[in-house]
């Protein structure tokens, strides 16, 4: 047993167990090293066991900046990746697919050597399946069934600890449970609910479910959680901030829940944290439950991100 805070309660991953607010780190490479470093620490202080990054965030430096500032690491952090996209710094979308078994295994010794790591306790297949504007063409174009054999191959050699799947659909997912699917991560929100049926599958196969867009898209003309005027409404009722409400509905709406908000600031950070302590009565669940909305996915209607920052 511990005494250690544990932010939203205690969730899974695999066979870990981690508090169910995390942190999504992609953010660290917009500020200074010492400002990253500071509010990878708070975090830790605060419980967060589970940290959100990849080895083309940045490329490679958010990765460095989590090894300078945590490294050696606390025993029960779990460091979840993804691989599937390298860093280009083109615009308006910095990344490309890197959808080969080749490119996969090749970002998972990035992480290894970034991180200073023996074994990536998760790393998650990221497809193109689905949104962020992220497309594959030509030999980037790959099976489902070769993608998950390098995984598992990699998983075998202990390089990494288990298999998450990203960006995509309800059948993708099916097609590749066999695998041991430990963590689906896609976009949904209050106002994004167009992932039910993946979620009603995720808490069935006790597979954790880690939204990305968990408040809404950043992007012009589209919603955003902290905005609608019910969650507004009930924020003042209970004195907690939108966004908190929206993030305590998240972890109300399904057990197998966790999230991995990110920040470059201290204060946000604590926000954040502070919406594992949020307590939505039935009313209040009943009235954001009712909440209709068209869907926030930008990418549904066309508009391409300039950033993958806005994902979380």
């Amino acid at each position: 047993m511990t005494d250690k805070p544990q932010p939203g309660g205690l969730g899974s991953i695999g066979t870990a167990a981690v508090a169910r607010v995390g942190y999504g780190a992609m953010q660290l490479f917009e500020t200074s090293p010492d400002d990253a470093a500071a509010v990878l620490r708070r975090a830790v202080e605060l419980g967060v066991n589970h940290i959100d990054t990849a080895s083309f965030y940045g490329p490679g430096e958010v990765n460095r900046r989590i090894r300078a500032a945590l490294a050696p690491y606390p025993d029960d952090l779990v460091i979840v990746s993804k691989v599937g996209a390298r860093y280009t710094g083109e615009q308006p979308i910095p990344l490309a697919a890197a959808q080969r078994p080749a490119e996969l295994r090749a970002a998972v010794e990035d992480d290894l050597s970034q991180l200073g790591l023996d074994c990536v306790p998760v790393v998650n297949l990221r497809r193109m399946d689905l949104g962020p504007a992220v497309g594959a063409d030509g030999d980037q174009i790959v099976e489902l069934d070769d993608q998950l054999a390098e995984m598992i191959a990699l998983r075998d050699e202990g390089k990494i600890g288990a298999i998450g799947i990203s960006s995509v659909p309800l059948d993708v997912l099916r097609r590749a449970l066999p695998a041991g699917i430990v963590c689906v991560q896609n976009a949904y929100s209050l106002l994004d609910r167009s992932q039910e049926d993946m979620i009603d599958v995720c808490t069935a196969e006790g597979i954790a479910w880690v939204p990305y867009f968990p408040l809404g898209s950043a992007f012009p003309g589209f919603p955003k959680v902290s905005d609608n005027p019910v969650v507004l409404d009930i924020a003042g009722e209970i004195g907690a901030t939108p966004s908190q409400v929206g993030l305590g509905w998240l972890l109300a709406h399904a057990p197998t829940t966790l999230l991995i908000p990110g920040t470059r600031s201290i204060t946000h950070l604590e926000e954040n944290i502070g919406a594992g302590d949020v307590a939505l009565d039935a009313e209040a669940i009943a009235a954001l439950d009712a909440i209709t909305t068209p869907g926030t996915d930008p990418w549904a209607h066309g508009v391409e991100p300039f950033s993958e920052a806005t994902q979380r």
